[in-house]
């Protein structure tokens, strides 16, 4: 079924967006990922069908794009200009996560997808930029720490 793998997409996007976050929080030499591959098509997409695929293909470079200023920001020195500049950028990016997961609704919706699955998918969507900002932070915090010591 079209619409599940879909779904699912989205759903993988909205978990593997984080996910990117913390690998590339872990050193720039990272090699970037690109966004989940869609699913081998078994019949032509809907026109309805390529438009949500274009919309969540637009929607990860979109995510991709919020992290990387989320790690510059994190990465300041200073800590209260950090917080504001996170602060700022979340709120920016929220309301793009917000019309997205609206869209997934309505295409969901369009396409007789179960209810729970649906709520589920926007649940996710929505939370992606808490969940990535959380990580990067955690990640930024992480060489503050002291180093384990070493056995002489």
């Amino acid at each position: 079924m079209r619409l599940v793998s879909s779904i699912a997409a989205v759903a993988v996007l909205a978990l593997t967006t984080p996910a990117f976050a913390a690998g590339q929080a872990a050193g720039p030499s990272s090699a970037p990922q690109a966004a989940p591959a869609p699913a081998p098509a078994e019949e032509d997409d809907s026109p309805d069908e390529a438009a949500f695929e274009a919309k969540a293909e637009a929607f990860g470079e979109t995510m991709e794009a919020m992290v990387a200023e989320m790690q510059a920001a994190a990465a300041q020195a200073d800590k209260a200009k950090a917080k504001a500049d996170l602060d700022e950028i979340q709120a920016k990016y929220q309301a793009q996560v917000d019309a997205f997961a609206e869209a997934v609704n309505t295409f969901a919706t369009s396409q007789a997808a179960p209810a729970e699955q649906v709520a589920m998918a926007m649940q996710q969507i929505k939370g992606i930029p808490l969940q990535a900002r959380t990580e990067i932070e955690q990640a930024a915090a992480a060489p503050a720490a002291a180093p384990p010591a070493q056995p002489q």
